[in-house]
């Protein structure tokens, strides 16, 4: 004795299923990319730290790949031209990020993110313990100019609303025509120890979220109970049936 399965599936249920797979099998397939991506920039970010630092007063790494590596420069604070970043936050605080022109020794000027600070020390007068003017060995990472989001604003000079950090807009607002304004990227400064003071500097360690996994396996278990809830339907309504075939012997 044979089974036959007999599907008659209807128009509507299945238009919609089969939409929804597709959405839903696109979703976890991009998370994949995602995650695929995010590991190896993972991999680059780790790999381009543990380098050697470069001393930017004695070496001219402006046309070389050097997003993430550490860095070390001699000079000072122009604190009389920071910028505050806006949309900042750290461990759930909001705030902004703390944007100076640093003078190095050898006469380049690089803007640095000094870090973050909530409102209240949003204005150089309220800190003013953070105005450092002696000369000042930095140490930090390099990270290139940054690209404004889709739903991001613009930056508006004239407001002093700043969001993106783009060192050739922020050289032009600042009327630093200094020649050797680097423009090609800034730097990120690294905490000085344990102790946390104002402005408050990025940690070493790396830090960037990987959840693309967890996001695929979620996309990709809602379309296989998609397609339960599909098929039990079915057979909820006598379209998805399994009959029992009988065998016909020939006498």
């Amino acid at each position: 004795m044979k089974s036959k399965i007999i599907f008659n599936p209807l128009l509507w249920p299945t238009a919609f299923t089969v939409l929804s797979l597709l959405i839903l099998i696109s979703l976890g397939t991009w998370q994949i990319k995602r995650l695929i991506w995010k590991e190896n920039l993972i991999s680059f970010y780790l790999n381009q730290f543990e380098n050697k630092i470069i001393n930017l007063n004695h070496e001219n790494y402006l046309e070389k790949e050097i997003q993430f590596r550490q860095i070390i420069a001699k000079g000072k604070f122009l604190n009389t031209n920071e910028i505050q970043i806006t949309g900042k936050t750290y461990e759930g605080n909001a705030g902004f990020h703390i944007i100076t022109p640093f003078l190095m020794e050898n006469g380049q000027i690089i803007l640095a993110n000094r870090g973050w600070v909530s409102e209240k020390y949003k204005l150089p007068d309220s800190r003013k313990f953070s105005l450092i003017n002696k000369i000042i060995t930095i140490k930090g990472i390099v990270r290139f100019p940054q690209k404004k989001g889709y739903f991001v604003p613009i930056n508006n000079p004239k407001k002093n609303f700043w969001i993106t950090i783009k060192p050739d807009e922020i050289k032009r607002h600042l009327k630093l025509n200094n020649q050797n304004f680097i423009t090609n990227f800034y730097i990120d400064l690294l905490r000085d120890g344990k102790k946390i003071v104002l402005p408050i500097g990025v940690k070493p360690q790396i830090n960037l979220r990987n959840q693309h996994l967890s996001y695929a396996i979620t996309w990709y278990s809602l379309a296989i109970a998609l397609l339960i809830i599909y098929f039990l339907y079915h057979v909820s309504e006598g379209r998805l049936v399994l009959r029992k075939k009988e065998n016909v012997s020939k006498s």
